[in-house]
């Protein structure tokens, strides 16, 4: 039997490797989940920071890359952020323009939650040295924000 070095003595096992799930535990989706806004009664903002976006330019098939701030006013209902995520994700394969994907963002999250007002920006990253902004808005019909309230300085 042979002997083993102060060094393999010294090492412990590997931990053994894990195992691919049978079913991943998230996947892409345009499924956008919501839920009930907790607070109806009043305005508030949502925002969401989505610093990693991908997508495929439809022409070249390049990838593209963004960074999108989102700024919700709920109504009814808000997006659950885990379908959001996924959501996002869904567009690493597609091509589409800048402007296109920006736009179908704003209308599916319309189209699932009703939102009272949504902003999106998205800053679209150099290509070809050229940076796209590009920035959408859409609020509800008859809905007006608050004034904004000037407080003097301490």
């Amino acid at each position: 039997m042979a002997r083993k070095t102060p060094t393999e003595r010294a090492r412990p096992a590997a931990p053994p490797e894990r195992a691919k799930p049978a079913q991943a535990p998230s996947a892409p989706s345009k499924d956008l989940q919501a839920f009930p806004n907790p607070a109806p009664e009043r305005d508030y903002v949502i925002r969401f920071d989505v610093p990693e976006f991908t997508c495929l330019c439809p022409l070249t098939g390049q990838p593209d890359f963004a960074h999108f701030t989102i700024e919700i006013v709920a109504d009814k209902y808000c997006v659950e952020t885990k379908s959001l995520k996924q959501y996002f994700w869904s567009f690493r394969n597609e091509g589409a323009f800048h402007e296109k994907v920006t736009n179908t963002i704003v209308s599916d999250i319309v189209a699932a939650i009703a939102p009272r007002f949504i902003r999106i920006h998205a800053d679209w990253f150099v290509r070809g040295g050229i940076r796209t902004f590009v920035t959408v808005e859409e609020r509800k019909k008859g809905w007006k924000p608050a004034p904004r309230v000037e407080l003097p300085a301490a």
